[in-house]
């Protein structure tokens, strides 16, 4: 089978990685793939699988972000699928954080599934990430492989976080998968009106860790958050940046949006638009009245 140039990741720009050089993760798996075709760099570093629903709430998006920015900021690699929804918005928010992601496909590595996420795929290369399948190439991405591939999703990893999937969602696959193979299944509890949330509160049922935050994830993992002090978070804007900014005013005093769009001559919207990032980041907190504060 040929790759759709349409839709094709890399043609032939890969290795080939068997037998005893496979990451150590996925030789402790019980079925370990034969191979592992990779594109890119495997991440070294801690590992952490977010994934779950493809059709996320705006709760599952935020908490979903806000995870992956903070635990990719603090140095976890953040595993997930390349799916739509809240695998997307994991890699999406690793790479926003200057981390590291990888992806896992259900087919040959010179085919992107989904189509629409190609560019998504080769930004993760090109950050120093990877994207790797036990699929040769030529695979087309059939239903029946996308069970099969989240058990490597599972074992590249320390622990596996579903922030929002519903009962029947096939991320609950993969933290059954991780579960078996002694990876700490963690799951962000929501509502019970939300259907949605019914994945991860069965999965905290069943014994998964109820996670409320990024440091419930270092806990769940017996790992020790590194110290992260203001200095240090400032660092991670360019100085002059408008998010550089907001923070420095933030760590004085209180602020509400008119009050910032004031001090740096910006509009209310695109403060707004900033402050909804910063806050979905962990950064910021609202006090309420429309105020925020540097954490």
């Amino acid at each position: 089978m040929k790759p759709n140039t349409e839709t094709s990741i890399t043609t032939k720009q890969y290795r080939t990685i068997k037998n005893k050089q496979l990451p150590c993760g996925l030789l402790e798996i019980h079925n370990p793939p034969s191979a592992l075709h990779v594109q890119g760099d495997m991440p070294d570093g801690y590992a952490v699988a977010i994934v779950g629903t493809r059709k996320p709430t705006r709760y599952g998006e935020e908490v979903a972000y806000r995870m992956a920015f903070e635990l990719a900021q603090a140095g976890f690699v953040i595993v997930s699928g390349l799916a739509y929804g809240v695998d997307a918005i994991a890699h999406r928010a690793a790479l926003a954080a200057g981390g590291k992601t990888i992806a896992v496909l259900g087919c040959g590595l010179d085919i992107c599934y989904p189509v629409a996420h190609q560019s998504l795929a080769k930004q993760i290369v090109r950050s120093g990430g990877a994207i790797v399948s036990e699929y040769p190439e030529g695979t087309p991405p059939l239903k029946h492989h996308f069970p099969a591939r989240n058990r490597i999703i599972a074992g590249l990893s320390l622990g596996v976080l579903v922030p929002e999937a519903d009962a029947r969602s096939g991320s609950l696959i993969t933290a059954h998968m991780a579960l078996a193979e002694n990876r700490v299944v963690m799951a962000v509890p929501g509502a019970i009106t939300n259907l949605r949330s019914e994945g991860p509160n069965n999965l905290i049922r069943a014994g998964a860790v109820p996670v409320h935050g990024p440091d419930d994830v270092w806990s769940a993992l017996g790992l020790m958050k590194p110290h992260v002090d203001a200095d240090d978070v400032l660092q991670r804007y360019s100085e002059g940046s408008l998010e550089y900014t907001l923070l420095s005013e933030l760590t004085r005093r209180a602020h509400s949006a008119d009050s910032l769009a004031r001090v740096t001559q910006q509009p209310v919207a695109k403060i707004l638009e900033v402050m909804s990032i910063l806050e979905i980041t962990g950064e910021v907190t609202p006090l309420g009245s429309g105020q925020w504060i540097a954490r």
